[in-house]
C-alpha cells in the first residue's frame, strides 16, 4: 500500500498566510516562504500553496511567491488560485511549481482540464472541489465558496477525472476552520467511485482525524493548514500518531 501522505496548505492573501473558518474570518497566520521552510523540515510529503483572492479579484496567481518557495524547498508543491489558462500555467510551472491547482476554471470551461493533462500530463493537474453539505447532498461551490453551481460533487469529482485530472482536492466548505474532523462520508464516497487520488481537507484538528480520513474515508493524502499554522501539532507529531496506528506514511 502506498504511503499516505501529509500536507501542509498555505492559503494566501496579500502575500501572507492566512487562516480563517468556512472560507472567512481570516486570521494572519505568518510569512508563506518561511511556512514552507519550517514544513519542508518537519517532513512534510508536499505542499499546496493557494492564492485565494486571485479568482475575486480576477488576477494572475502570485508568481514572486512561487519562485521563493521554489527555492527554500524540496518537495513537491502544488499551487493554484487564479489558473485559467493553458499559458498561466506554464509560466507556474517554469517558475517551479510541480501541479496546477484549478477549481472555478474547471467549471466554467471543463475543457481547460483536458488541455493541461495533454499539455503537461495528467499528474501535473490537480482538480480542487470545494463541497457543501446541503439537503439534497453535497453541492460543488466555485469562486473562493462564495457562488453555489448546482452541481452534485460525485458527478463532477467522475467529469473531472475523464477530462485528465491526476488528484482530487476535495475540501469540505462545511468542516473547513472547526477542527472537529474532515467529511469522511463524503471522501469515502469520493475515493470509492474515481481511480485517482483524493486529498482530503477541511476540518483537521487532532491527530485522530487523520486517522479517520484514511482510515474511514480511504483519502490517499491529508491536507491541512491551523492545526499546523498554530502550532497545536506538528507534521512529526501526526505522522508518529498515525505510525502507533498502524497506517503507512513516510517518516
Amino acid at each position: 500500500m502506498l504511503a499516505k501522505r501529509i500536507i501542509p496548505c498555505l492559503d494566501i492573501k496579500n502575500g501572507r498566510t492566512v487562516k480563517g473558518l468556512n472560507f472567512n474570518n481570516l486570521t494572519d497566520a505568518g510569512d508563506p516562504v518561511k511556512l514552507a521552510a519550517k514544513y519542508y523540515a518537519d517532513g512534510a510529503d508536499e505542499l499546496v500553496l493557494l492564492d485565494i483572492s486571485a479568482t475575486l479579484e480576477d488576477r494572475e496567481t502570485f508568481i514572486d511567491v512561487v519562485r521563493n518557495v521554489a527555492k527554500t524547498i524540496f518537495i513537491p508543491f502544488t499551487v493554484g488560485g487564479g489558473v485559467k489558462s493553458v499559458e498561466q500555467a506554464e509560466k507556474l510551472l517554469k517558475t517551479g511549481a510541480d501541479k496546477i491547482s484549478i477549481n472555478t476554471a474547471a467549471i466554467q470551461n471543463p475543457q481547460l482540464i483536458r488541455q493541461l493533462s495533454e499539455k503537461f500530463g495528467s499528474q501535473c493537474v490537480v482538480v480542487a472541489i470545494d463541497a457543501k453539505a446541503t439537503q439534497d447532498g453535497w453541492e460543488v461551490l466555485s469562486h473562493a465558496g462564495t457562488m453555489t453551481t448546482g452541481i452534485s460533487v460525485i458527478t463532477w469529482a467522475k467529469k473531472c477525472e475523464l477530462l485528465g485530472a491526476g488528484e482530487i482536492l476535495l475540501t469540505s466548505y462545511t468542516s473547513d476552520g472547526t477542527k472537529s474532523g474532515f467529511a469522511t462520508d463524503l471522501t469515502l464516497r469520493v475515493s470509492q467511485t474515481l481511480n485517482i487520488p483524493v486529498i482530503a481537507s477541511g476540518g483537521a484538528g487532532i491527530p485522530q482525524h487523520f486517522a479517520d480520513i484514511f482510515t474511514k474515508g480511504n483519502a490517499d493524502a491529508a491536507l491541512a493548514a491551523g492545526i499546523f499554522h498554530f502550532e497545536n501539532y506538528t507534521i512529526t507529531a501526526v505522522k508518529n500518531f498515525l505510525l502507533e496506528q498502524g497506517i503507512n506514511v513516510r517518516n
